[in-house]
């Protein structure tokens, strides 16, 4: 199978915090690998931009490192690697400050699409835009990347999209949640809007309930500090989770274009009900045999954030009236997973015996690990004896079932930063997007803080608090089981 690869024009990229750990984890490493796939035409830049005082030659020694490092092993062959770094730049910028914006306006092109990546604190988004524009690097076709988090609240979120607004477009702002470029995420749209199959029954009619899971095995050592003042209802459920949800509960959008998708998106958010206490749980991880506690994570001994919280989330329009959805995320559990599980109903009327009643059907899209869709049928177990049934899975994991191109499909950072060169806001949050999440999720955080509630504590390595069990076991439903 030979991917068709859809081509982009010559570009300057200028990564503010080009030396930070995103930037060496994902960004770089991900550009790489689109170098390699050959989308970045040959006039096209890469320009670091940071406080580090280092010229270029330094720069590319240490992304260098970070290919080595990040990028893959198969992908290690010397002259490509020195044919990126030909393409990288850097220099030093006080982003609050005057130094280097002289410099930085230099090297840009006025000939070329040029897009501005703020890989830094949300608290210098401002400062980087107007400086942008006060120097006259950035115009009204360049673009920017920000990085989440699109604030802590309505508040900051609606000041921050203000920020932005004075000096740019929406239609310039790229708001990146590194899920929605993932593979699979993707191809929940595919799977519903194009079979004939799904649509017809992704109602409340044919389906029971929806869950998604979001599960980690790593805790909150390294940034406690900041996951302290987020937990995971900001971290987590406001963005990922909440982007999770609407491509599967929205309406077929009119076009498979920016706003058509992302008008729908939002249709689902202002449809969310306010979540009753009862309907939520929060937990924190104890001491386990691999690592410390939550408390001790994050240096706070009386810290009342959650590292894990499940909850019952209703969406109130006429496709999904009375089918639940049950969100679930987690530090510090069994395994590391992320799927989205769609329960469908039993037949309504069961011709067979109760003994050998079939099982309802199960659709689960994996986002990670071993991306994939499986759908769960019952059928008859081979062999005399009368109707015994046995569930069975239509197995599609991308690796086994597309081969050499599973292993060739792109990190979800590269692929996202190659739609912000082509234009393409699709897979992008718009800032009323935003702002309707935190709508949503404020009062839900306002009510346990005004409360005084605590964390329930749940042992690491584990599927979370037993809590988490009892809100599916009260409504007759299980969770699905997290494994690797």
């Amino acid at each position: 199978m030979v991917s068709r690869v859809i081509p982009v024009d010559d570009f300057d990229l200028v990564i503010f915090g080009g030396t930070g750990d995103l930037a060496r984890r994902k960004i770089l490493p991900g550009l790489y690998r689109r170098f390699l796939s050959g989308q970045m035409p040959e006039a096209s830049r890469i320009i670091g931009a940071a406080r580090s005082d280092m010229d270029s030659a330094a720069w590319r020694a240490s992304i260098r490192d970070a290919i080595k490092e990040f990028a893959g092993a198969n992908v290690q062959d010397k002259a490509s690697i020195d044919g990126f770094l030909e393409r990288l730049h850097y220099v030093p910028v006080d982003a609050t400050g005057k130094a280097g914006w002289k410099e930085l306006k230099g090297l840009m092109r006025k000939d070329v699409v040029s897009a501005f990546y703020f890989s830094v604190a949300p608290s210098l988004f401002g400062a980087i835009a107007e400086r942008l524009k006060t120097h006259g690097i950035a115009g009204n076709a360049s673009r920017i990347v920000v990085e989440k988090p699109f604030g802590r609240d309505l508040e900051t979120a609606k000041d921050l999209n203000a920020t932005l607004a004075e000096y740019f477009d929406e239609t310039q702002i790229y708001r990146i949640d590194h899920y929605l470029g993932k593979e699979t995420v993707q191809n929940l749209m595919a799977v519903r809007f194009a079979n004939i199959l799904f649509e017809p029954l992704w109602n409340a009619q044919y389906i029971d309930h929806v869950q998604i899971t979001v599960a980690e095995t790593v805790g909150v050592g390294g940034r406690g500090a900041y996951y302290d003042k987020s937990g995971a209802m900001r971290d987590m459920v406001q963005n990922h989770l909440m982007q999770l949800l609407c491509l599967t509960a929205m309406e077929p959008p009119s076009h498979f274009e920016p706003d058509s998708v992302r008008d729908e998106k939002l249709k689902v958010i202002r449809a969310l009900d306010p979540v009753p206490s009862d309907d939520i749980v929060r937990g924190q991880y104890r001491e386990g045999l691999d690592g410390p506690s939550y408390l001790e994570d994050s240096e706070n001994p009386d810290s009342r954030t959650e590292s894990f919280i499940a909850m019952k989330v209703k969406v109130s329009n006429w496709r999904w009236n009375g089918v639940p959805f049950y969100l679930r995320t987690g530090k510090r559990m069994k395994a590391r997973m992320s799927e989205i599980v769609i329960s469908f109903k039993e037949p309504p009327h069961n011709i067979f015996t109760e003994a050998d009643h079939p099982r309802c059907n199960i659709l689960t899209i994996r986002l990670q690990p071993d991306e994939g869709i499986d759908l769960r049928m019952t059928i008859k177990e081979p062999g005399p004896g009368g109707m015994r049934f046995v569930e069975v899975p239509m197995d599609m994991t991308f690796a086994d079932a597309l081969g050499a191109a599973a292993a060739d499909v792109p990190d979800a950072y590269e692929r996202l930063i190659m739609d912000v060169i082509r234009g393409n806001q699709t897979l992008f949050m718009r800032g009323d997007e935003v702002e309707a999440a935190w709508a949503w999720t404020d009062p839900l955080i306002a009510d346990w803080t005004n409360k005084g509630d605590r964390p329930v504590s749940y042992d690491a390595g584990t599927a979370g608090p037993e809590d988490a069990l009892i809100l599916m076991h009260r409504d007759g439903r299980r969770w699905r089981e997290i494994s690797a």
